[in-house]
């Protein structure tokens, strides 16, 4: 975990500042050398913008991110706003350009990645978002694995993990804290996110403490509901311990009280986890109509 947080703070704040300090540094000879740099600095704080976990270090750190780089480029366009557009390079600086052109290649890449984990071809399946208490930040979620790690596997492949986040816009008092009270989401009251069965569920596992996880058991306390309005079965994980309020065999209505988000099951830290299945393949949801991806805030 130490090594996620570590990789977090140096690609999500000092990889794009490190480019943006360049840019505007950088003594560009031509309009041309300047523009792919700009190009290139653009693409990875864009990717960053909208892939990075933000809630860990602070969801509206990612705007100030965009200002800098808008920032950047309008003092690095001045220096070079007069200078002819093109001119021979040396050695020198044909390795930079050529660097920054695989960067504008693969950051392109990654970027048309997020942008085509936004939408959705196959039938959704419609439901009620089963949280009510706080803001809620989607960490993992949309229709490629560069949005939402879930997508690589078939029984799962559009489930949604979800946090809350406080008044700083981060889950949890601390980079990681073992104590679950300090993660803004646990406890929260969870609801049926349809009408419909109750057809599995369990209660009994206890909520483990931070980064102690249950394979063996990897939804923890959960419930399965077998939807009226369409074939899906919704699985709710990761519930907190004997807080279910239901059984199988029950009817639920959508917006009932079903238990409390706990931390039980193959999970590092507190959060909901929330995916519809039809004949083992996990499908598309949708809540209140919208197909949520990483980065969403979602305000009760």
């Amino acid at each position: 975990m130490l090594l996620t947080i570590f990789q977090i703070i140096v690609i999500q704040l000092i990889l794009p500042i490190f480019l943006m300090i360049s840019l505007w540094k950088e003594k560009s000879k031509s309009k041309l050398e300047w523009i792919v740099q700009m190009t290139s600095t653009t693409l990875v704080t864009f990717w960053i913008f909208q892939s990075g976990r933000w809630d860990w270090i602070g969801y509206y750190l990612r705007y100030l991110l965009l200002i800098l780089l808008i920032f950047a480029i309008y003092l690095s366009w001045k220096k070079v706003r007069h200078k002819t557009f093109r001119l021979s390079f040396n050695r020198k600086e044909k390795f930079n350009l050529g660097i920054n052109v695989f960067l504008i290649i693969i950051f392109g890449m990654y970027n048309m990645f997020v942008l085509t984990s936004y939408t959705v071809q196959e039938e959704t399946v419609e439901l009620s978002f089963p949280l009510r208490e706080n803001t809620y930040y989607v960490g993992q979620g949309g229709s490629h694995t560069q949005m939402n790690y879930h997508h690589a596997y078939q029984s799962q492949q559009y489930a949604l993990d979800v946090v809350a986040l406080n008044s700083f816009g981060i889950r949890a008092s601390g980079l990681y804290p073992e104590d679950l009270s300090k993660y803004e989401i646990y406890g929260d009251a969870l609801y049926s996110p349809c009408t419909g069965e109750v057809i599995e569920s369990r209660r009994e596992l206890v909520d483990l403490t931070p980064p102690d996880t249950n394979p063996d058991q990897p939804e923890g306390n959960y419930v399965a509901i077998s939807c009226d309005n369409n074939d899906a079965i919704v699985y709710i994980a990761h519930m907190k311990q004997n807080s279910m309020e239901v059984n199988e065999g029950d009817t639920v209505q959508d917006g009932q009280y079903i238990g409390a988000v706990g931390n039980s099951g193959n999970t590092t830290e507190p959060h909901l986890h929330i995916h519809a299945e039809q004949d083992g393949a996990g499908v598309p949801i949708r809540f209140d109509g919208e197909f949520l991806t990483r980065n969403r805030l979602i305000r009760n």
